[in-house]
């Protein structure tokens, strides 16, 4: 199997082709890269999350590394995908190594390459490890070199940055009920860390690296047993996170589902209504139209990227971005750190709440009195090839007069097919993690999300 990046680095099944001398290539391709950054003499680091073996291949990463002559910073615990990102910005390493595989199934595992700024690598220096792929030798041998592996606390590293850039004590003092749910991941225990323990109701914040059977991934079809939960402990907000914490989602005092789309929009009205900053903004094509009219509002300029939080992390690089995000539950804001952030972004909408003296469910009220309701939702089809094939050759070129009924007022293909209509939008496109195609649509009634859906996933 030839090792394949996609939208954030490379998963493949466990055993499958997710396997040591897959790991080996992929290692030697990346290390090749981080031995020809100008601080290679830094080193790097290694984190690894909760799933099966993550802590056995992140132990081998390292052991190739070192054996390349790259110092190696070892995580001594899972971390989250971000705590790797700071640490390899913070101590000026030439790149850091994130074993995961974020939230896709149990069975997956991966290996994301995290750049010397403190996000996700750009998409040229993945073709240049992925060009490195065709070149090292699988049979090289591997003499790791222990007195360049350190086990380091990357944990605490990253619990201190969060410390110094939000305002905990006045989200102890709002007295806040909050659920956690860490999916089993690797965020589990964070929050715990910040805020008073008896502020916090826990749920599935132990390792388990079959996720219970379902994909760590913060969205309503796998977390039903925690809303339950959530209504039975009377708590006011919930925050819920993926496998390796990148990745966000919340429940409000009602139990009802708070979508990155919305908590995006709440945060840039925050940040330029009550704290008065300005910047660029940046979001993916599949994430709310709000965010357009926010930007035109307030005169911010807007960028509209491909999906993948690595083209947001880019601009945040290069550009005067305020904040940047997807619709998967990836939002970063730049004066943090050029990641998203599941666990710094919860806590920050916790401190705009007690800020705002508003529940959850009342912010997103404000949005709506001002911008008009709007639903989300997304259906991921795992269909044949051939079915999948005939849904996006409908789609393709924008040949759709009317979608569900309602004439089409627009169409894109930046990342996939998007058609506008009245009322929403409707995008069709392949996953970069997963083999699945993904239909995504917002409108401005829960019916018409599901009418679209269903027109969509019947074409062909």
């Amino acid at each position: 199997m030839q090792v394949k990046f996609g939208t954030d680095g490379w998963r493949a099944i466990i055993a499958k082709d997710y396997t040591y001398d897959n790991l080996k290539l992929t290692a030697l391709a990346s290390g090749k890269y981080f031995l020809s950054h100008p601080d290679k003499a830094n080193g790097v680091c290694v984190g690894y999350d909760t799933r099966f073996m993550s802590k056995e291949f992140a132990r081998y990463t390292a052991e190739i590394l070192s054996s390349m002559g790259l110092r190696v910073f070892l995580s001594d615990s899972f971390v989250s995908t971000p705590a790797v990102s700071l640490y390899t910005r913070d101590k000026n390493l030439a790149g850091g190594v994130m074993i995961t595989a974020s939230h896709n199934p149990p069975i997956y595992n991966g290996f994301k390459v995290k750049a010397s700024y403190g996000g996700p690598a750009h998409p040229e220096v993945i073709n240049e490890i992925e060009k490195n792929l065709l070149t090292v030798d699988p049979g090289q041998a591997v003499e790791p070199a222990t007195n360049l592996i350190t086990m380091t606390d990357i944990k605490t590293h990253y619990v201190d940055y969060l410390k110094s850039k939000l305002d905990l004590k006045l989200i102890r003092d709002s007295q806040l009920k909050i659920a956690h749910n860490a999916m089993y991941g690797a965020g589990q225990d964070l929050i715990t860390l910040l805020l008073d323990e008896s502020m916090i109701n826990c749920y599935h914040c132990s390792v388990n690296p079959g996720f219970d059977g379902i994909n760590p991934e913060p969205i309503p079809q796998y977390i039903g047993d925690f809303v339950d939960f959530f209504n039975e402990v009377k708590t006011d907000v919930a925050i819920i996170n993926d496998g390796d914490a990148d990745r966000i989602g919340m429940l409000d005092e009602n139990g009802a589902f708070v979508d990155s789309h919305k908590m995006f929009a709440i945060i840039l009205k925050y940040l330029v209504e009550q704290k008065g900053e300005r910047g660029e903004v940046a979001k993916t094509f599949a994430l709310t139209d709000v965010i357009d009219r926010i930007c035109s509002k307030h005169n911010l300029k807007m960028h509209l990227l491909p999906v993948g939080f690595k083209h947001v992390s880019r601009l945040m690089t290069t550009n005067d971005i305020l904040i940047g995000g997807e619709e998967s539950g990836g939002i970063g804001i730049t004066s943090f750190l050029p990641e998203r952030d599941g666990v710094y972004i919860g806590l920050l909408l916790l401190e705009i709440m007690a800020h705002r003296q508003k529940t959850l469910s009342g912010l997103v009220q404000e949005l709506f009195d001002e911008y008009g309701f709007f639903s989300y939702n997304r259906l991921d089809l795992r269909v044949s090839e051939a079915r999948k094939e005939a849904i996006i050759s409908a789609a393709t070129g924008g040949k759709l007069t009317a979608i569900a009924g309602y004439p089409v007022t627009g169409f894109a293909d930046l990342d996939g097919f998007k058609y506008h209509f009245e009322g929403g939008w409707m995008l069709i496109r392949t996953s970069g993690t997963e083999p699945v195609l993904r239909i995504y649509c917002e409108a401005d009634s829960l019916e018409k999300v599901e009418k679209v859906l269903n027109f969509a996933s019947k074409l062909g």
